[in-house]
């Protein structure tokens, strides 16, 4: 700890940063060499010197000085962001891109590629991205770069430089020539090919480990906008539908109801706007509106509990206005699909089974006046 920091905080905080010290750092040896520095004081703010006294070993550390460091720099190499090509961000023609990157490569520039033939004088590569300079994605630009045989090293006194070379290895170069005006590109093995501040890399065969940061293959789906938009989007959606269920709850349907639709403008498919749009539509009795984004919440999330429950009673309600206007198959259709979504849903089976004896008592009755009336125009015939 730093003693001399120590002394100032006693000093200035007196006896009750003191007591709290020697019982939160009782442990601690640097607490004996203070003694003298207090002074009579009265008591400050307590619950800063009890912070004082907890965070005592991070707030008097060494390495809180000017000179000292609590993040060494491979650490701090790991608390920033890789950013991706910018290919990533805008979409922009493969022509133009081609162009853009002979134009801005410069000789000692570093290269990644695969080798795609051997040669008697040497290899190709498919350029896949760049390890430095400008950070470009050009794996589907399809540029080749030609390694003569000359700026391959030579791994033994009579060998040939290329048998240690096969097609689909991955190949760290450093460029030594560049054709702009015909698009044409020659790579170099040799060390001194490179300037003297990358002397330290390794040209050669590399592993996918090697390969920079910044190479798209090395990110995750979800390190893309379309994924971070998406998430960004469902959580703007949610204040939404927070503040919408608030007004429901305080009976201000209208408000409710413009915050769920602007839940909804935001992520089309939002669960929990859906849903919560769908149970105030029901509310108001605009069934069928209800029905639909129940339905389509259950569409993007089949085991959402509350989309499934409302929409088996929504159906069970539509299908009673079904009756009331004497639509009766379609009814039995909406208890149908109810049970279809739960069959332990007793209300929707109470009422298909009260809607089929409706419609047998029907048929009966309507069989029965059929014959009826045969049979009084039969008689009517056989008596004149």
């Amino acid at each position: 700890m730093d003693r001399d920091l120590l002394r100032q905080s006693v000093a200035c905080h007196g006896h009750p940063l003191f007591s709290l010290l020697k019982s939160e750092q009782c442990e601690n040896p640097d607490f004996q060499c203070v003694l003298g520095d207090l002074k009579e004081k009265k008591s400050g703010n307590g619950v800063v010197e009890q912070f004082i006294a907890r965070k005592a070993d991070l707030l008097f550390a060494p390495s809180w000085k000017p000179d000292g460091s609590l993040i060494n720099e491979d650490e701090m190499a790991e608390t920033y962001a890789v950013m991706p090509p910018l290919e990533q961000f805008m979409e922009v023609a493969s022509c133009d891109r081609r162009d853009i990157f002979f134009r801005d490569l410069e000789r000692g520039d570093v290269v990644i590629g695969r080798i795609n033939s051997i040669r008697e004088f040497g290899f190709f590569l498919t350029l896949i991205c760049l390890k430095t300079g400008l950070i470009r994605d050009i794996e589907d630009l399809e540029i080749t770069a030609l390694c003569p045989l000359r700026d391959v090293p030579s791994l033994g006194t009579h060998e040939d430089p290329l048998s240690y070379y096969h097609i689909g290895d991955l190949i760290q170069a450093g460029v030594k020539d560049i054709d702009r005006y015909h698009a044409k590109l020659t790579v170099s093995l040799q060390s001194s090919s490179l300037p003297p501040d990358l002397s330290h890399l390794k040209l050669g065969v590399i592993s996918v480990d090697d390969m920079p940061a910044h190479y798209s293959k090395n990110f995750l789906e979800d390190d893309y906008w379309k994924s971070i938009r998406k998430k960004q989007s469902a959580s703007w959606a949610l204040k939404c539908v927070k503040i919408g269920v608030d007004h429901f709850k305080s009976g201000r349907h209208v408000e409710a109801m413009n915050e769920y639709n602007k839940a909804l403008e935001i992520d089309t498919c939002n669960v929990e706007a859906l849903v919560a749009r769908g149970a105030l539509y029901a509310t108001k009795g605009s069934l069928s509106k209800a029905i639909e984004d129940f339905e389509l919440a259950l569409e993007n999330c089949s085991t959402h509990r509350n989309a499934k429950k409302y929409l088996c009673q929504t159906l069970v309600e539509r299908g009673r206005q079904l009756e009331d206007e004497e639509k009766l198959v379609t009814a039995e259709g909406l208890y149908r699909k109810a049970l279809a979504l739960d069959e332990t849903f007793q209300e929707a089976e109470e009422a298909l089974r009260k809607l089929q004896k409706h419609i047998q008592v029907r048929l009966f009755t309507f069989l029965y006046s059929h014959i009826f009336l045969q049979s009084n125009f039969f008689n009517m015939k056989l008596f004149t």
